[in-house]
């Protein structure tokens, strides 16, 4: 037998370019291949938790907590205040001169008479009929039970003269004797000759009395206690 017929034949790939396979070519099975391949195993990873992802309140919802948490209670107090213990307000007009002058500003106070009532010389913010909601700055001059009269430029309760340093100028016209009722006080204004007071209107309820001026705040140049 000739040595040459035995001989394998050996059919050669011709080049191809890149990315093309010739009309042969075919997949081989991983079990098919000459050598076997064992999977590795790649090491566990830590499994990482997802980020929580927080939700920012809406701005309306911010408003809504800041009104209720701070504002409301904020109005709430101060009504409260307004209402029960002290009030700001302003003077308006000279019948208190010279020791209140137009537009100085005073703090009300309201909580001292639900103990007792106004006293003799009290400087005090009453409401009198006829006058709508205009309330007046007044001076207590006398007081439930006593005998009030203005003769000679003077004031006399229980015909005793009341001594008035607050004054400045001597005082015009009469009052009659008069018996202050239960319950109400005689007010007047420190600017007797211009001064709508209990000489026009006469005594006033003490109901009615919204309260006492404490504190004179402004302008500053004017800052002080009322006595």
């Amino acid at each position: 037998m000739n040595e040459e017929s035995h001989s394998p034949t050996i059919i050669s790939q011709p080049h191809h370019p890149r990315g093309t396979l010739s009309p042969d070519a075919r997949i081989i099975r991983p079990e098919d291949q000459p050598q076997s391949y064992s999977l590795i195993p790649s090491p566990a990873r830590p499994v990482r938790p997802l980020p929580q992802v927080q939700t920012s309140p809406s701005v309306a919802g911010q408003l809504m907590g800041e009104m209720f948490g701070t504002i409301l209670p904020a109005i709430f107090i101060a009504v409260l205040i307004h209402l029960f213990l002290a009030q700001a307000t302003r003077v308006e007009g000279y019948s208190m001169e010279p020791t209140l002058y137009g537009h100085q500003r005073l703090i009300i106070e309201k909580l001292s008479y639900h103990f007792h009532p106004p006293q003799r010389d009290d400087i005090v913010v009453v409401r009198v009929d006829g006058f709508g909601k205009e309330m007046l700055i007044k001076r207590v001059i006398g007081l439930p039970g006593e005998k009030v009269e203005v003769r000679d430029g003077k004031v006399f309760i229980n015909d005793v003269p009341l001594s008035e340093p607050y004054l400045d100028k001597t005082m015009r016209g009469q009052y009659p004797p008069t018996i202050i009722p239960k319950d109400t006080i005689f007010v007047m204004g420190d600017n007797r000759n211009n001064s709508n007071d209990s000489r026009s209107f006469g005594p006033v309820a003490i109901k009615d009395v919204v309260g006492r001026a404490w504190l004179r705040y402004w302008p500053l140049s004017d800052f002080s206690l009322m006595h």
